[in-house]
């Protein structure tokens, strides 16, 4: 089978990839750079992701511009539930694309990730999926969890504290008396 994987970073990407090369699935990899704040933040993951991908040989598209604006549009007023949108947003992006490239399936490095709503992830691939004509691909890779931080701390990968978006940095430092 022929996936496109939407990777949020390079070390979430470590477990999936190498579980779904594991399983004989041919993996492209698809970074969205829209939610990642600031522009500095998204050029360092994508370096750190892209050097990486070449390392294994992993073929990764990297997504065009930078509209900060536009995901801040699509969120603000609903910051409580931003995630929602954000997921959206990306998944939308990863499935148009694997249409675009005729792959079987599309799914997300997301999902490796315990601090990520996944029944809210799952609900809107399946979705699109239905929608675009591409299957979502659901695999809880959260049990890989823990190797996947050994792995790219074995890697010295630069890894972030934060899911990327503004709000999540914000969340990361102000802590109200």
């Amino acid at each position: 089978m022929k996936l496109l994987l939407h990777m949020c970073c390079g070390p979430c990407a470590v477990y999936p990839v190498e579980t779904l090369c594991g399983e004989g699935l041919k993996v492209m990899g698809f970074f969205y750079r829209h939610n990642i704040h600031p522009y500095t933040e998204c050029l360092r993951r994508q370096e750190t992701l892209q050097t990486w991908a070449g390392d294994i040989g992993l073929r990764v598209i990297i997504q065009k511009g930078y509209d900060l604006e536009g995901f801040l549009r699509r969120v603000v007023f609903r910051e409580a539930d931003r995630c929602t949108t954000c997921y959206y947003d990306r998944l939308r992006a990863t499935a148009l694309l694997a249409r675009r490239g005729k792959f079987d399936a599309f799914s997300t490095t997301l999902l490796y990730s315990k601090f990520q709503k996944h029944g809210r992830i799952r609900e809107i691939g399946e979705a699109l999926g239905r929608q675009i004509g591409v299957p979502f691909h659901y695999v809880d890779f959260r049990q890989g969890w823990k190797e996947g931080i050994a792995r790219s701390k074995e890697l010295g990968m630069y890894r972030q504290s934060y899911c990327g978006c503004i709000y999540s940095e914000k969340e990361r430092y102000y802590k109200p008396a």
